[in-house]
Parts: structure tokens; C-alpha cells; sequence
């Protein structure tokens, strides 16, 4: 069948080509295709050329598995967020035939997929999704099926690990980040979790039954209304707030200009990952508010800095005094 799909989506390939993408050897391939023609299919072979596959053969579709499927869904979603409407149009249009050939229970799959899949990133580029196939394909399955997950999971404040039981209900992408929200039975409420702080996750057989009028879009929504999410201001070179505005996803909720740069107040879900990007700005940023942000951004400050320590030692005959970095200085909050 694989050798089919092969044939049919080139016009001619050899048996050289054919054996390299199967890891088969080329004696393999002659019998394979002895085989299928056996079996009816019409393949059309040239000495030195290739084999093709007849003008006007297609094979029937093929059913796709609940991995692939799921892998087709999220390209199409990144193509929606990441592309200009003429690309998008296309995408869109092949994914509804690809959709229509699926059986009923893959399309209800996909279905439940989109309700619980979201990306907060529109117009903007995405940095590399932080989110493997060993994650993303249990985190998929237990979203669809509403089966629950078993996670050992690091925490963002005091970094220790936890092994919790969860029952997925979305999947979000915000904050150069992919996001599990999903109801923890060891806290007892909807937490979010993100995927890159996920050490081992497991698929669970058991299945769960509430949170049916649980709407991801409207958690949300609420989150922000209510004031879930950790306020900060931080003032940045003025040079710097188009990036700031280009790579924030969540909020920026006012800013305000002053002599030399900008003072931003903004929502963010987690101070952990705000200290890290705060940090990749350099002395550019300064943070103001809260006082634990700025902790944590010194303390990074000063772990760079061991790294580099070995600076100060240069020669002064290669170095003016000058041009010494100052050992002390925070290159965030300075």
C-alpha cells in the first residue's frame, strides 16, 4: 500500500529511490512490485528510467490514523494563524477534502481537536512550539478521547516536581509556549500547565465525564477579566517596543511614555517565563513592578554573570579599563 502512494504521487521513480525510502534492498523492490502487478495494479516499468503508475490509476483514499490526523489538524491551524489570507484560503480548502474523506469517527475526533485547540499569536511568527510528538500526541489523544493524563510535572516558582492526575481540557499556545489546561485532581480546580515543564506525561485508560460545558475560549476570557494574570511594569527603550509589540501575545494593558523609553504595565500567566524573556533585552529593559519579578530577573542577572566572570580578567594590554564590563552590574536592572 505504502508503495502505491509512492508511485502515485511521482511520475516515475526508480527502483534505487524506491528502495532507499523503504531501507529495503533493490532485489526487495522487484519482488514487491512483481507482486503488485500480480495483484492488479498497473505499473508501468522502463529499463533505466523508472516505474510509474498507469495515466488515470488512483488508489482509493486512505483512512488516516488518529496521529496523522492530528498532525494535518495542527499544521492547518498553524498555516491559519502564520499565513496571509490567499495561503489560508488553500489550506483550507484541502484540508476540507481531506476531512471528507475520513470516516465518521476521525472527523469527530478532529472536531473535538479544534474546540479545545487554541493559538494566541495572530499575525505574529511563532518561535519553535516547545512541544514534542511524545508530548503533543498523548495531550491530543486525552483532549479528543477525555481520557486523563498522568504528568510528573516541574513547578515554575519553587522548580519541585509533582506527579499529579489531570483530565485535559485544552491546549493553548501563548507566551512562546504551549499550554495544557486541564482540571488537576491534586489541587482540585483547572490549572495550566506548561508543556516544556511537562517531564513525563502518560496516557491514562481512564476516562472522565465532567466539564462538558467547559469552554476553553471563555476560561480565557475570564482569566483575563478576573485578574488571573500576574501584572508587571516594565520600562523599555524606546528602540526596543516594537519587538515588545511584536512578540507580547498576552497583554500590554497601558503604556507610558517618559523621557527615555517607555513604561509598560502588562498581564502575563507566569512571572517565571516574563523573567526570561525580560532578560533576552538586556540592559534595554528595566523592571519596576513586582518586586518578585525583579528578584527573579536579578537573580538570572547574576548566574549570566558567573558565566562571563572570567571577563574581567582579559588583559589590559587587550582592553582598555574602559571597556571592562562592571562585575557588579545587573545587565537587566541596571
Amino acid at each position: 500500500m505504502a508503495m502505491i502512494v509512492h508511485l502515485q504521487s511521482r511520475r516515475l521513480v526508480r527502483a534505487e529511490d524506491i528502495a532507499a525510502h523503504f531501507e529495503i534492498s533493490v532485489r526487495t523492490v522487484y519482488r514487491d512490485i512483481a507482486a503488485l502487478g500480480e495483484a492488479g495494479v498497473p505499473i508501468l516499468g522502463e529499463a533505466g528510467v523508472g516505474y510509474g503508475l498507469a495515466k488515470g490509476y488512483y488508489l482509493p483514499p486512505v483512512m488516516f490514523t488518529a496521529e496523522e490526523a492530528s498532525a494535518l489538524f495542527m499544521g492547518g491551524k498553524l498555516v491559519e494563524h502564520l499565513t496571509d489570507a490567499s495561503l489560508r484560503k488553500h489550506m483550507e480548502s484541502a484540508l476540507l477534502k481531506i476531512r471528507s474523506v475520513l470516516p465518521r469517527e476521525r472527523q469527530d475526533y478532529l472536531d473535538r481537536l479544534e474546540r479545545s485547540t487554541v493559538l494566541m499569536a495572530h499575525g505574529q511568527t511563532l518561535a519553535a512550539p516547545r512541544l514534542s510528538s511524545e508530548a503533543l500526541i498523548p495531550i491530543q489523544r486525552g483532549l479528543a478521547e477525555r481520557r486523563v493524563l498522568g504528568l510528573d510535572y516541574q513547578g515554575v516558582q519553587r522548580r519541585e516536581m509533582t506527579r499529579r492526575d489531570v483530565e485535559p481540557l485544552g491546549l493553548v499556545y501563548y507566551s512562546d509556549n504551549w499550554h495544557l489546561i486541564a482540571y488537576c485532581r491534586l489541587r482540585r480546580d483547572v490549572r495550566d500547565f506548561r508543556t516544556d515543564r511537562i517531564c513525563k506525561i502518560q496516557l491514562r485508560s481512564e476516562l472522565f465525564s465532567e466539564h462538558a460545558k467547559f469552554s476553553l475560549r471563555r476560561y480565557l476570557e475570564n482569566a483575563a477579566r478576573e485578574g488571573k494574570f500576574e501584572a508587571a511594569q516594565v520600562k523599555f527603550k524606546l528602540a526596543m517596543m516594537e519587538r515588545v509589540r511584536r512578540e507580547w501575545h498576552c497583554r500590554l494593558v497601558e503604556e507610558r511614555a517618559e523621557s527615555d523609553g517607555v513604561v509598560v504595565t502588562l498581564l502575563a500567566y507566569s512571572l517565571g517565563w516574563l523573567a526570561d524573556w525580560l532578560l533576552s533585552f538586556g540592559s534595554m529593559a528595566e523592571v519596576r513592578a513586582p518586586e518578585a519579578l525583579r528578584q527573579m530577573v536579578a537573580r538570572e542577572a547574576e548566574k549570566v554573570l558567573v558565566n562571563y566572570a572570567h571577563a574581567s580578567k582579559v588583559s589590559p594590554c587587550a582592553q582598555g579599563p574602559e571597556d571592562l564590563p562592571a562585575p557588579t552590574a545587573s545587565p537587566v536592572l541596571a
